[in-house]
């Protein structure tokens, strides 16, 4: 434990001394959307509205609580303010996960893949949002553990401000686990919704401008164009939504696969969930963190930032013995790496589908993509009867004192 908090403490401190620009990291200024556009949304707030007219304001109602955070640190100017208060949500993640390795039949392996992964995305990480939204998640899963209701409540506000924790329900087991948590998620998104709705208005309008978006070009399909690119492809690269997109011929296309991906993805989800018969402990993190991994990859927007969710569900999965997940989590850490080296380091490149951009984004996705399949493989292995490999991982997990254990032990 004192190793991964030494750890944890010099990474963290190399991360403030990047965000507070001590030392100055490459490529664009990563905290620009902290410093301008998030204290720009935070002004609005304060009028008393959500961003009606910024097409980059594509969050659900409860993201304002994380732009209006700062205003928790009055002593602080807006962008240092939100700065300490990320460092404070990271240092809450590996509490939280330290403290779940004190359980039976669990490890701090999650815990060293949270301290080790998290930093590997750079400054990028502290500079966003998403690592807030990643330690309700991982809150959620791991009190989901024995309080199916807590899971749910968490889970329906960690949508509320970004959607996807919405996908943590989708492992719950079948039974009480499941008809105390979906519920619980129902009645709190609810509540929050309306709460929101009738605080400010516009509370829903980032439905359209999330519906607008185009083919971002980190992401999985954009790829296609960027080999096109180099073989005379007539288009270019715009700055839309907030993020640098791919427009011109054949753009819409592929968009339009990148989105029947995601469909297909859904669709495997719910075979999943109506064939999956054996629920652990670690059933909801494995399944959450499949979940996610198949959106993240199959999604028309792979922004650098949403690496540190992977990255807190694959520390959630590690912390159970029992979980088949450690090789698609380490796929994720190099992923994020690589992610690095993308964004912010070598995004002109990216920018200008050369060879090294290429081959950054090439890279990053196919860990991406075979992270995806492996879970998705092991997680159908380990709870579909009669799959392949079903039998022996029953025997593994029942030799190891899991087979019989509920996913909502008491």
């Amino acid at each position: 434990m004192r190793l991964s908090l030494a750890t944890w403490t010099l990474t963290r401190a190399a991360l403030l001394l990047c965000v507070f620009k001590v030392f100055t990291v490459p490529g664009p200024d990563v905290t620009s959307d902290v410093s301008v556009i998030y204290h720009g949304w935070y002004e609005v707030f304060l009028a008393g509205s959500y961003p009606l007219d910024d097409v980059t304001w594509q969050y659900p109602p409860a993201a304002a609580l994380a732009v209006l955070s700062p205003a928790l640190l009055p002593f602080l100017e807006y962008a240092p303010a939100f700065f300490v208060l990320v460092l404070l949500c990271d240092a809450l993640v590996l509490g939280l996960l330290l403290y779940a390795a004190g359980r039976p039949r669990t490890r701090a392996a999650g815990a060293w893949v949270w301290v080790v992964g998290v930093p590997l995305l750079g400054p990028t990480v502290y500079a966003r949002y998403d690592l807030m939204v990643t330690a309700v998640a991982v809150a959620a899963l791991l009190a989901g553990v024995r309080h199916p209701r807590v899971l749910g409540a968490l889970a329906a506000f960690g949508a509320l401000l970004k959607v996807w924790p919405v996908l943590l329900l989708v492992g719950t087991a079948r039974g009480r686990a499941t008809r105390r948590a979906w519920p619980a998620a129902a009645v709190t998104a609810g509540g929050l919704a309306l709460v929101a709705a009738l605080a400010l208005p516009g509370a829903f309008a980032f439905l359209t401008f999330q519906r607008d978006r185009g083919l971002e070009i980190e992401s999985l399909g954009a790829l296609v164009i960027h080999v096109a690119r180099r073989y005379g492809w007539e288009g270019g690269v715009e700055l839309r939504y907030g993020s640098m997109e791919f427009t011109g011929p054949h753009v819409a296309l592929v968009s339009t696969l990148a989105l029947w991906l995601s469909v297909l993805a859904l669709a495997w989800l719910l075979v999943w969930r109506l064939r999956a018969r054996r629920f652990v402990v670690h059933t909801p993190a494995d399944a959450a963190f499949t979940a996610v991994l198949l959106f993240t990859t199959t999604s028309r927007v792979i922004s650098p930032q949403y690496l540190v969710w992977l990255v807190g569900l694959a520390a959630v999965c590690l912390v159970f013995r029992g979980s088949r997940m450690a090789l698609p989590a380490c796929l994720v850490l190099v992923a994020t790496g690589v992610t690095l080296l993308e964004f912010p380091l070598g995004f002109a490149h990216v920018v200008a589908s050369d060879g090294r951009g290429v081959a950054l984004l090439a890279v990053r996705n196919g860990l991406l993509v075979a992270a995806t399949l492996t879970a998705g493989w092991r997680l159908w292995g380990g709870t579909v009867p009669g799959a392949r490999g079903g039998r022996a991982e029953a025997a593994r997990v029942s030799r190891a004192g899991r087979a019989d254990t509920p996913a909502s032990a008491p």
